[in-house]
């Protein structure tokens, strides 16, 4: 019987193999990196709609927009198309819309601050109407009793005119008979605009006294414990939150941008 046969020496992997494999990776990272001086690429659509790429964007279509592309063509910036004539009309009078949408917010806030704070009841409302409705009234009746003095002295006038007969007038007759009428017609128009004030004046105070008691809970005997207010939270550029009272509805939601003005909450 032979003696058995020694087994053969295992081999012990190469010292170097750790060495190969980071040498690997690195000619493979070497390969994915840019090459010195590699040219960016543009993508670009023509009034076509052809697509284009290009390593700079020619004249005629820099203000079309475009994507700058990387060397590996991976998409590092995009511009937008230059905004034609028209939607920069658009734009511009959009944000007049918005700004005059602001003011007149603004205007009815500040219009209903003080109207809450001049009356307590609907009965100061009537109180200052009829105050304000008797002052334009006096003026009206003072001026018909004014116009009832001229017409008597014109009458009187033309009687003593009329006396002479077919002999001269004394000048002065006819010197005042035209200052009447003269007076007659400045009169007659002050008293048509204190007509129109009149009526002015009725409307202001009834429409005063609906608002008020819309911004009271709407009821007929609302009481000025009713007011209808909403607290807005808003945090501003320096980072302090704010709490903004307004006695008009805000048109704006968490997260909306807003701008804050006179006491009002409108949306940028």
């Amino acid at each position: 019987m032979s003696a058995p046969r020694p087994l053969p020496p295992v081999a012990s992997p190469p010292r170097r193999t750790r060495a190969s494999l980071a040498a690997a990776i690195l000619a493979g990272a070497v390969a994915l990196a840019p090459l010195p001086g590699a040219a960016t690429m543009y993508k670009w659509v023509d009034d076509k709609g052809v697509v284009h790429y290009s390593d700079k964007m020619p004249p005629e279509a820099v203000n079309k927009g475009s994507t700058q592309l990387s060397p590996q063509g991976i998409p590092v910036k995009k511009v937008d198309p230059a905004a034609t004539p028209e939607a920069v009309k658009a734009r511009e009078a959009e944000q007049e819309r918005q700004k005059e949408a602001a003011r007149q917010q603004e205007e009815q806030a500040r219009r209903d601050r003080a109207l809450l704070d001049s009356y307590t009841t609907e009965a100061d409302i009537d109180l200052a109407r009829a105050r304000a409705v008797k002052t334009v009234e006096d003026a009206l009746q003072s001026a018909a009793s004014y116009r009832t003095q001229l017409q008597k002295r014109k009458v009187a006038l033309l009687e003593r005119k009329a006396s002479y007969g077919g002999k001269p007038v004394p000048p002065d007759i006819d010197r005042d008979l035209a200052a009447i009428d003269a007076e007659l017609a400045r009169d007659a128009g002050l008293a048509t605009q204190k007509a129109k004030q009149l009526e002015e004046i009725k409307a202001r105070y009834d429409a005063d006294k609906a608002r008020w008691r819309q911004l009271n809970g709407g009821g007929a005997g609302a009481s000025a414990g009713a007011v209808t207010a909403w607290d807005v939270s808003v945090r501003f550029d320096d980072g302090i939150d704010r709490v903004i009272r307004t006695y008009q509805m805000p048109g704006v939601r968490p997260g909306n941008r807003v701008r804050v003005a006179n006491g009002v909450v409108s949306p940028l």
